[in-house]
């Protein structure tokens, strides 16, 4: 298994990256670690994610972080990539010793929620750990633009941008139906990355009536939706709707998906299963990593 992730995460990491791991792990003790090394071998990879050598190198050391007025940052050197992935794997690697999180609950609200388990599980699997790394690496560059649209006035000049989930929900209207899946995919990604690394900004901003309105319309919902929605769910407020669409939007790009189903599409379909879980993980490793440069990494105000 380490074997085939790491050769996934390999793809993916930079040259700087290889030899920061691989100096990291020199520094852990594993002295006949070298990049060449690393590259022969990627099933190394993995395990180097979560020791804490390499979390010294891409967040800094207990002691740096100590000194005052030093804010947590990332190493120049660590590509948004490495950096989330460091983030994610010793995130996953502090639930072990933990008996209950802070759940989010409402803007700048959290309560002790002691179902750490259920969290643990969902990070066990390491396809579903690269499934988060890749969802917030994907949003460090967001496309935006605008497009032209015929009216019964003439034509209309509207502003996109991939962080507006009714304006991407707008191109199902538009593509053809093979690309589908990807517009749905995308959107599940889009409710998860809002309610797992801003959800207060998600939250404060909410959704307007007619963006609501399309959001449910073209995730074939009964615009009655809030006489059935569940109460932890309504309890959440924007952030519970989308959490619910979410799901929808990714089981919707499996379901529409032209088989045989790829390896993303396969985790697509297990994390519309455990969305919930995949958001409070989201929102444990945003807390724990990813806070003070949200804006940085992200281009939005938090």
């Amino acid at each position: 298994m380490h074997d085939r992730i790491g050769l996934l995460y390999l793809e993916r990491l930079g040259a700087d990256d290889v030899e920061l791991l691989a100096d990291a792990a020199r520094h852990g003790g594993y002295r006949e670690v070298d990049a060449a090394r690393l590259r022969a071998e990627p099933a190394r990879i993995v395990p180097l994610l979560s020791e804490q050598a390499t979390r010294d190198a891409v967040f800094g050391t207990a002691e740096e972080l100590a000194t005052p007025g030093r804010l947590v940052t990332a190493r120049a050197t660590a590509s948004a990539f490495l950096t989330f992935a460091v983030a994610v794997h010793q995130a996953a690697a502090e639930l072990d010793d933990l008996h209950f999180t802070a759940e989010w609950v409402g803007p700048r609200r959290r309560l002790p929620v002691f179902d750490v388990p259920v969290l643990r599980d969902f990070v066990a699997d390491p396809m579903r750990r690269l499934f988060l790394v890749e969802l917030l690496a994907s949003y460090t560059h967001v496309g935006s633009g605008a497009t032209w649209e015929r009216t019964s006035r003439g034509w209309r000049r509207r502003r996109f941008s991939e962080l507006e989930p009714a304006q991407l929900a707008a191109l199902l209207e538009v593509v053809p139906e093979s690309e589908r899946p990807g517009v749905y995919r995308r959107l599940g990604d889009l409710a998860l990355f809002l309610t797992g690394v801003f959800p207060d900004h998600t939250a404060a901003r909410g959704l307007g009536p007619a963006q609501r309105l399309r959001l449910l319309r073209v995730s074939g919902v009964d615009a009655d939706i809030d006489d059935v929605l569940p109460a932890d769910v309504t309890a959440l407020g924007t952030v519970g709707l989308l959490e619910l669409l979410g799901e929808r939007w990714y089981r919707l790009a499996v379901a529409n998906a032209r088989p045989p189903l790829t390896a993303t599409m396969q985790v697509t379909g297990a994390v519309s299963e455990q969305f919930r879980q995949a958001r409070r993980v989201l929102n444990f490793v945003t807390d724990q990593f990813l806070f003070p440069m949200r804006g940085q990494w992200f281009g939005i105000a938090s």
